[in-house]
């Protein structure tokens, strides 16, 4: 019998929060810290499973959230607090910044290194993705003496082929990391210790210097995954908790954004006039919106080894 892993309590517990943002996003520089407060304690609450599930549907802003709006602002220091307490749970000091512009979203370190981070989140309805979006260069700049910087993206977001992102990831030691791989290391903290999981991950952050720079997917992926497979034996069957994981993950993702189109379709038709209902429909591009995202696949990352 097939393992299911985004089970109806993961898809209610990402309802409850994605509604939590809309009730508390009234005041966002109060709200922003009480997210990240009130993560910490679900995960004091609910341990392991509370993080998982998080991990495994954060990388997609929903799509009934407004654009620029107080919601998706506060969705992205969601994923900032979500990073950080990830970090935690693998035995690393972590903080989320709260300075704004010119710097760094999550910092942390132990005794043996130190890093900056960025959680990086999409609308499925997205096609126009640039270097610019993963902000490879400038997290490069936000290092400021630290030795790392590690970016972490939905999987299905990041090109699998070529891309101008990793030539810049390698020349400029900055770690593209996906939610996949940081819940392998979640899941190694749990059924280890924080010891071989923050040395693992010290492993991944060094593993690309000895790349040359080259915008070829291939080699950087197959570089970053051998490193993680062959820090410890038990990473194996985690890893392929993690394929079938995403799958999940992007179905359940897929069904949340087109059922949140057909809903905002539906309430568009039960307006007045022919000729508004039909620019609004044009307008939103609902239909152009629901085929991206039915045509977004597991891009195979998980499979370069």
């Amino acid at each position: 019998m097939t393992t299911q892993f985004i089970l109806p309590e993961t898809i209610a517990r990402r309802a409850h929060w994605l509604e939590e943002i809309v009730q508390i996003s009234g005041h966002f520089g109060n709200d922003s810290t009480r997210i990240e407060q009130e993560l910490k304690q679900e995960v004091k609450s609910d341990g392991l499973v509370s993080i998982v599930d998080h991990l495994r549907l954060a990388g997609a802003i929903p799509e009934h959230y407004g654009h620029d709006s107080s919601e998706e602002k506060l969705y992205s220091k969601y994923t900032d607090a979500l990073l950080s307490t990830a970090f935690t749970y693998l035995g690393l000091n972590s903080i989320v910044l709260t300075e704004r512009g010119d710097a760094a979203d999550v910092e942390a370190a132990n005794k043996d290194y130190a890093f900056v981070a960025d959680a990086k989140a999409f609308r499925l309805s997205r096609t126009a993705k640039n270097q610019k979006d993963f902000k490879v260069e400038a997290m490069h700049g936000w290092k400021r003496g630290k030795l790392y910087a590690i970016v972490v993206c939905p999987i299905y977001q990041l090109p699998s082929r070529s891309s101008q992102i990793y030539q810049q990831a390698i020349a400029r030691t900055v770690c593209l990391f996906t939610y996949s791989h940081l819940t392998v290391l979640v899941r190694l903290a749990e059924a280890t210790n924080q010891t071989i999981a923050m040395d693992t991950l010290h492993r991944i952050l060094r593993c690309t210097a000895t790349l040359n720079p080259s915008k070829d997917a291939m080699p950087y992926w197959h570089q970053v995954n051998r490193t993680m497979l062959e820090a410890h034996p038990c990473i194996a069957g985690l890893w392929e908790d993690e394929k079938i994981a995403n799958i999940e993950a992007l179905k359940a993702a897929k069904k949340e954004a087109l059922t949140a189109l057909a809903i905002e379709r539906q309430r568009i038709l039960q307006m007045a006039h022919d000729e508004a209902i039909q620019s609004l429909i044009r307008y939103k591009n609902i239909d152009g919106r629901s085929q991206i995202i039915s045509a977004v696949s597991d891009s195979g990352i998980l499979e370069v080894s």
